[in-house]
């Protein structure tokens, strides 16, 4: 519990070092909760390992509970980065596999909440037959970068720096 409470206390918080430009959304993109692109240079790379639970950080048995599952891998993949130097804030693709294409919907709601400032990562949804664990509902696979010199203040990318100029 004190884990979930601390990811959403800092998913809460303005981030002060995301991981990269992220590029103009349609209004598809933004509905979705995804970007089309993030642009990097330099910082540290984190490949975080395909993320699943059966289990929550006390112990209790989640299989089968997609929301449940979701919010436990989220914090996983938040403990991983933390490990590296970064947070949530720093994921800049994700690869999410469900079981059932009926939680694509609860899925897009669910990384709003866990994105609140709208840089979402890249991202991919697929629906897989099964997982190599009965009970398995969700798995997510990210890219972190930390310490990036890219960013919408910032920005590397020839979109980004046409608009920062337009505005001045």
């Amino acid at each position: 519990m004190i884990r979930t409470a601390t990811v959403l206390f800092a998913m809460s918080l303005a981030a002060a070092a995301q991981a990269g430009e992220y590029m103009e959304k349609t209004p598809y993109q933004l509905a979705r909760a995804f970007s089309p692109g993030v642009i990097t240079s330099g910082g540290i790379t984190v490949w975080v390992a395909g993320q699943t639970a059966t289990e929550d950080s006390q112990g209790n048995d989640i299989a089968n509970n997609f929301e449940s599952q979701v919010k436990q891998v989220v914090v996983q993949i938040d403990d991983v980065l933390r490990r590296a130097g970064g947070s949530l804030d720093n994921v800049v693709t994700m690869t999410v596999f469900i079981k059932e294409p009926r939680y694509g919907d609860k899925w897009v709601e669910m990384r709003k909440a866990f994105f609140k400032n709208g840089n979402y990562p890249a991202s991919a949804l697929i629906t897989v037959t099964n997982f190599a664990r009965p009970g398995i509902e969700i798995e997510i696979q990210a890219v972190g970068v930390i310490g990036d010199t890219c960013s919408n203040d910032n920005p590397c990318s020839i979109e980004g720096k046409a608009k920062k100029a337009g505005n001045k």
